[in-house]
Formats: C-alpha cells, structure tokens, sequence
C-alpha cells in the first residue's frame, strides 16, 4: 500500500466561531485537506433524529464514500463519529460500537482494502472525564483484538488535555499529536490525535492553521500522511 493521507476534525455540527452554522464553509475546509480518509467528530445535530449536520450530497461533493454504520437513520454517522475515503480504498467490514462512559460516546470500526493491503481504521471521539476515556479506550481495543489481525489507525477527538499522560491503556500503539488543535481561535491543547499499532509508519502530520478552518470550528483539523511498514 502506497502513501496515504488522512485527517480528522471536530466540525462542531458546522457551527463557527462567528457563531454562524455553514455547511458549505465546512465543506471548503474538508476539501481542502485532501485526504484519502477523513474522520468527523460532532458530525450529527445534537437533537433528535439527530440530522447530519452536513448536506446530504456531502460525499458526493467531497468525491468521497460516506461510510454509514445505520442507512436508517438521517445521519451518515454514529454518535457523531463520521467516516470517508476514497483514493482506492474499499470497505470490507464495518460496525458501529458503543462506548461506555456517562455519557453517549461511540466509535466507528472500519477495515478497508487497496492494493491487496488491509487497513483498519477507528474513528472516535472520547468522553470528558478521563476514567471513561481510558475504558473507551480498552472497550475499543478489545474490540479490535476481536477480529483480524491487521495494522490498525485510532484518530479522532481524544479529549485528552495532557501532552503524554492517560494512555497507558492503549497497549501497543503509539500515540501522536500534530500539535494543538484547541481553541481555534487560541490552540492551548493537543485534543485531537492519531494512534497506530506496530504495521504503521507515519511519515508526517500537522494541524491546518490557516484560512477558513480558523473560524469554522472550535476545533483545527490535522493530517497525517502514513505508509505500512514492511518486512
């Protein structure tokens, strides 16, 4: 498997710091990270039936597959959580997992193929309090442990304030932040985050500090481009 970019951000259901919900704005942000997988947090309206805070066309306009865990549902995520690729990559199983805590948390399961390589992706955005981030953390690698062995990417809205502390659960991965993701309009913490189990290399990341994603969320979004290793 060639290089391939991925990115997550927390769009805050495509409300600015101008306090103006725009979509299109939050699209334009998306776009221009040109990624082959993007992970969203906040990606769902906060009410029942909990409308995606994206237009419908959304993947189609980003050239993207939405990887929707329940068609049922108006959202083209769970729990928020969103997911797309493109760039060759083809779902070959997805679920949906819940995550406990006190408050609704859950993470989206995804493994992809390209190349003959697999890859699996999890995408998450963790709760507040870190007791539950760290049993988020240990429901989401025992339910990767539970199936095929394959090198594994965990990105999303960690909520961890500490630059290197409330980890240790996540046996196996290596742990990374780009930088500071949060507040937009004055980055003080590291929330969002790559973690990668042994089979990954990340090549380089950032946090995309400039134009339009510095007003439409309360979030900057980071890229990381990644390559498996070999041998």
């Amino acid at each position: 498997m060639a290089v391939f970019r991925v990115a997550s951000y927390n769009i805050r259901k495509c409300v600015g710091l101008d306090r103006r919900r725009d979509p299109d704005r939050t699209l334009g942000v998306i776009a221009d990270l040109g990624a082959d997988i993007v992970a969203l947090q906040e990606a769902d309206r906060r009410m029942p039936p909990r409308p995606s805070a994206l237009p419908p066309d959304t993947a189609a306009r980003l050239g993207m597959e939405a990887l929707d865990v329940d068609p049922s549902t108006p959202s083209i995520g769970f729990h928020g959580n969103a997911l797309l690729i493109r760039g060759g990559f083809r779902m070959t199983r997805l679920r949906g997992l819940d995550l406990p805590g006190l408050e609704p948390r859950g993470a989206i399961i995804a493994e992809l193929a390209r190349d003959g390589a697999a890859l699996r992706v999890v995408a998450t955005h963790l709760g507040l309090l870190r007791r539950y981030r760290q049993m988020q953390l240990q429901a989401i690698s025992r339910a990767v442990a539970d199936g095929p062995h394959m090198p594994t990417l965990i990105m999303g809205d960690f909520n961890e304030w500490s630059p290197t502390s409330g980890f240790n659960v996540l046996q196996g991965y290596r742990v990374h932040s780009p930088g500071r993701t949060y507040h937009a309009a004055r980055p003080v913490a590291p929330l969002d985050r790559f973690a990668l189990s042994p089979g990954l290399r990340l090549l380089r990341s950032s946090v995309i500090s400039a134009g339009a994603a510095t007003i439409a969320s309360d979030h900057l979004p980071i890229t990381g481009e990644f390559t498996l290793e070999t041998g």
